[in-house]
């Protein structure tokens, strides 16, 4: 397979996990909005939010003050967020677009309509007079997009890509969620014990949607030790840790070259840590000082599929060029701009 298009493949997936678990965030954010609390909390919630995804200083840079209203406006329609609902949606679209002959008719027209779909939503703002209807349609479009690749697509390399930049961006996330809402868990916004910290849990566990399977497994309180292992070493747990870095590792060896052997092994590394480290051992360290590592090591996964199967993403520069090679250069510099990665 060309690099070219595994790289469309890859980012198509990872943009359209990204927009499903912004509406995840949005939706549990909006309705814990909902309960009793203080003017502090309820700041304290949207900015936690906010900092998931590493944005808060992007969004103080654009708004004098944090209103519910603005949050919600730059993370469902910003175009300068790139994690925004509709710069997420429209570069899965682009990425998809990019290699239609690779995909199934369904696929593609799936991507499409819902790109078409949410310009009209966005043109009616349904994301303000309604946003629990727009934010379940937006989860929707990316369960559909997600079930009819796994219903259609023939199970080859160009499959394996996408289930890559899912399982990637996944794990990224749940990360992050499980990191920035244990801190502020930890923070005297929470009193410990009290029954907000019973609500929060439990929304928590919906973002993600684990809440009726932290039932199953523990039939009993809630309690954020038992929280933290679910979402991290719970190998049933569709959206756990443990359970994307074992996706990962068995898609990394479908698609595996000459120079994918050390990517291979770190991610073997990671999953095996994942599946043998005691919760204790992991609360012991301290979870953000764990998530923090586990974090970095899912990044250099991504750089290290990046340099081994698609397009760089940050090709080291060439030389300057020398005299003689400068007609080279122009004839040759409309060609090497088709080949800029969509994203």
């Amino acid at each position: 397979m060309l690099s070219r298009t595994a790289d469309h493949l890859f980012w198509m997936a990872r943009y359209t996990e990204r927009a499903e678990n912004t509406a995840r965030m949005l939706d549990v954010r909006v309705q814990y909005s909902l309960m009793p609390q203080s003017e502090r909390a309820e700041q304290q919630g949207w900015r936690t939010m906010l900092g998931v995804s590493e944005l808060n200083q992007q969004f103080d840079a654009k708004y004098d003050a944090l209103t519910q209203k603005d949050v919600i406006d730059f993370m469902v329609r910003d175009p300068d967020n790139l994690s925004s609902i509709t710069s997420c949606l429209r570069a899965a679209r682009e990425n998809a677009r990019a290699v239609r002959g690779t995909l199934p008719t369904e696929v593609w027209e799936t991507e499409n309509t819902t790109w078409l779909m949410l310009q009209q939503h966005i043109k009616n703002r349904m994301f303000e007079h309604s946003p629990g209807q727009f934010l379940e349609w937006v989860k929707y479009r990316s369960h559909l997009s997600r079930g009819v690749t796994l219903g259609t697509m023939f199970q080859d390399e160009a499959f394996n890509f996408i289930r890559l930049g899912t399982f990637l961006e996944r794990a990224d996330n749940t990360a992050r969620i499980l990191d920035v809402k244990f801190r502020f868990l930890a923070s005297d916004t929470i009193q410990a014990g009290a029954q907000g910290e019973f609500y929060y849990l439990a929304a928590l566990l919906r973002s993600v949607s684990a809440f009726e399977t932290y039932r199953k497994v523990y039939r009993d309180a809630i309690t954020p030790k038992r929280v933290a292992a679910l979402l991290i070493l719970q190998e049933k747990m569709p959206r756990s840790l443990v359970a994307c870095l074992g996706a990962v590792v068995a898609n990394l060896q479908d698609v595996r070259n000459e120079l994918s052997q050390d990517t291979e092994r770190k991610a073997q590394e990671l999953h095996t840590m994942l599946q043998t480290v005691p919760i204790g051992d992991i609360l012991e360290e301290g979870l953000h000082q764990f998530l923090t590592r586990f974090l970095v090591a899912v990044e250099e996964l991504g750089n290290g599929i990046s340099r081994d199967f698609l397009i760089p993403v940050e090709p080291t520069p060439a030389p300057a060029p020398t005299q003689t090679q400068t007609q080279t250069q122009t004839q040759t510099q409309t060609q090497s701009q088709t080949q800029t990665q969509i994203s």
